[in-house]
């Protein structure tokens, strides 16, 4: 008899027969091991190393609680099967019989196996659910009235995905009935100040985060190409990243004095005791303001944002002129079959539901993962053009379809494929690394040379094969992206220092020493750190236990240095303060149309009083809503396990929306201000 359907199946596809693989609907992650561990994904319970989805609807995750919570019943033995089939079949002719009264009958198993309840009534947990229509049907009210207030308000239907949607709605409910809920004047009055107090309670709460762990002041920039330029300004540490402010600073792009002078204002304002590194982007300007911050303030950092600089790389190597065509051609095939619905469904039935694409990366990343993923579904596509569904279609005989065929069993193409994605894969791990949800500082420098080392292996050791794409890597590395703080991060990572095949090259010992020298502001701590440092280089004491040695490899730096390091307390701490601190801010994608908004000279003091007021509680609660999701790994870090096929964080995060400034233009008369 053929088993039943199972009805996690309408939320789920399954990917891969033979590892009864299946992939969520909602959150797009893969699990082994078939529907029932995904159950526990759907259902948001924790179970081994099964990840809660975090976008699945209410209603679904409700429904698979409770098919989780419901007992399974008892199987029947096949003789007592036997026998109530033969009693229901005399009742049913004894019910025919009678004029076609038929009693309802209950289920039994997941087979289906039809059972008399009336005649042998089962034990209560089998019992069906009497369903409350009166509830139901408040249910389904509730459900359209909050969707008629969506669809009338033209609000974007991502917003039922926000952490603060099912919150708002359990308050809401915990008030009862008769609840008023807050007016047009409340919400931009009284509400808006009260969420502002509430964001600046957490500013305080990172501060004293800050003095223990250190902080990152982020500078991102943006311009229209024209005369417009915006500078954003953020904080982070591993707890979370605050939204400080938005300057104007057209006009003012290559002045270094203007831009060093405005970075100092931020680190004066969050507490020079407290920033570790200043970020900004590589521009010339903000390069030569970084170097006066830097040598006013000797205990600071300046690094450019890594996940930047990696792009810039792929970037050049994409400028090879053979990069160039095959980057082309793959654009073309992929063009081709995300342009008919057909064409891209048949597709996804050979490639078992993988993409080829990856939109919402930056535009190099996206180029060379998308032809990553060509070379992976090679055998695949090739199949799906020879196919006899396809042959038998009419796309398979127009002309651009015998180009595509004809690129596709190409062997030029393939083998510059092949290439490119060896050659770019080294790098993309990298970016991959740094995209916000691994602790990624001490794996930089060390990753950097190993991507030259894996890029040198792939050529077999030929110069004149691997030497040109090295000179990429290190005009991007060396010129911008190098600093001593990241070669001390990598010394002061126990995976990499004490892992003997790794070679701990001249300039990350110097960088070191350097760092340290400028991290120990004291006489003091100078000598506290040279009289604690032969016992890590040596693993000594603590350091050197048998748990430290597993906690190598199996903890963040971070927190090892924590576990462990409490022996030698001054260089903990210094270990500590460089170890939390980020490596990126690419991954923060601003909707830069709210801070045009803000510097738009139409707007009176009053007016740009209060919409800074909104954007700063806006972007401080996308920011908390971005760091509960991403959830950071706590582990290490292992360069050659990161895998660049699954879904990125930077993927899942959409950009914030554009703020309604339409509440300013009514403001009462005793608000307004002069310009």
């Amino acid at each position: 008899m053929v088993r039943g359907r199972d009805a996690c199946w309408e939320h789920c596809v399954l990917v891969d027969a033979t590892k009864q693989k299946v992939r969520c609907n909602y959150c797009q992650r893969e699990f082994s091991g078939g529907v029932y561990r995904m159950k526990f994904h759907l259902a948001q319970i924790k179970n081994k190393d099964i990840v809660p989805c975090t976008e699945v609807p209410t209603d679904v995750r409700d429904h698979i609680q409770s098919i989780l919570s419901t007992p399974k019943k008892p199987k029947t033995p096949k003789k007592h099967k036997a026998d109530l089939a033969a009693i229901s079949n005399g009742q049913q002719n004894s019910s025919s019989a009678s004029g076609g009264l038929h009693h309802s009958h209950g289920y039994s198993g997941q087979n289906g196996i039809a059972c008399p309840s009336l005649l042998f009534p089962l034990p209560s947990p089998c019992a069906q659910p009497i369903v409350d229509d009166g509830k139901m049907q408040k249910q389904d009210d509730a459900d359209r009235k909050l969707a008629i207030f969506f669809f009338q308000n033209s609000i974007p239907l991502s917003a039922a995905k926000s952490m603060y949607y099912q919150d708002m709605v359990d308050a809401i409910a915990q008030c009862g009935v008769g609840y008023k809920a807050p007016t047009y004047e409340k919400l931009r009055s009284t509400l808006l100040e009260k969420v502002k107090a509430d964001i600046h309670n957490d500013y305080k709460k990172y501060r004293d985060e800050w003095k223990e762990t250190g902080c990152t002041v982020l500078c991102d920039n943006w311009s229209d190409g024209r005369i417009g330029s915006l500078a954003v300004f953020s904080v982070a540490c591993p707890k979370g990243t605050l939204f400080l402010k938005s300057v104007d600073v057209s006009g003012h792009e290559d002045d270094s004095t203007y831009l060093f002078e405005l970075l100092e204002s931020v680190v004066l304002e969050v507490g020079l005791e407290n920033v570790v590194q200043v970020m900004t982007d590589a521009g010339a300007g903000y390069v030569c303001a970084g170097r006066l911050l830097t040598a006013r303030y000797s205990f600071l950092f300046w690094s450019p944002c890594v996940a930047y600089c990696i792009d810039k790389m792929l970037e050049d190597i994409g400028r090879q002129d053979w990069v160039i065509t095959v980057l082309e051609d793959a654009k073309t095939i992929t063009q081709y079959i995300y342009s008919h619905a057909w064409i891209l469904n048949i597709m996804r039935k050979f490639t078992g539901g993988k993409e080829l694409i990856r939109p919402k990366i930056t535009r190099f990343v996206t180029n060379f993962l998308s032809l990553r993923s060509i070379v992976m579904q090679e055998d695949n596509l090739k199949h799906m053009f020879s196919h006899s569904e396809w042959l038998s279609s009419m796309y398979s005989r127009r002309p651009d379809a015998q180009a595509i065929k004809s690129l596709l069993y190409s062997d030029r193409f393939w083998k510059h494929a092949h290439e490119a994605v060896s050659v770019s894969e080294p790098l993309v791990k990298l970016l991959r690394m740094v995209d916000g949800d691994m602790p990624a500082m001490g794996y930089i420098y060390e990753g950097m040379e190993s991507a030259k080392v894996v890029i040198k292996a792939y050529y077999k050791g030929v110069e004149e094969k691997y030497l040109p794409i090295w000179e990429v890597i290190d005009r991007r590395w060396n010129m911008k992206l190098h600093s001593s703080l990241h070669a001390a991060a990598a010394f002061l990572n126990p995976s990499v220092s004490y892992n003997p095949n790794l070679k701990k090259d001249l300039r990350m010992r110097n960088g070191f020493q350097e760092a340290m020298l400028r991290l120990a502001t004291t006489d003091k701590d100078k000598m506290e750190i040279t009289k604690e440092l032969p016992t890590y280089i040596n693993a000594e004491g603590a350091l050197g236990t048998e748990f430290a040695i597993l906690g190598r490899t199996l903890n963040a730096p971070g927190d090892w240095w924590t576990s462990y390091g409490y022996e030698i307390p001054t260089l903990q701490k210094a270990a500590m303060r460089i170890l939390s601190q980020p490596c990126s801010s690419l991954w923060y994608r601003w909707n830069w149309s709210t801070f045009q908004n803000i510097h738009n000279k139409k707007h009176n003091r009053v007016k740009l009083e209060k919409f800074s007021d909104l954007v700063f509680v806006h972007c401080n609660l996308w920011l908390k809503t971005i760091f509960r999701r991403r959830k950071a790994k706590s582990g290490a870090v292992i360069y050659d396990e990161i895998d660049c096929s699954c879904e990125w964080p930077s993927e899942i995060e959409c950009l914030p929306p554009l703020m309604d400034d339409s509440w300013l233009d009514d403001l009462p008369l005793q608000c307004r201000g002069s310009p």
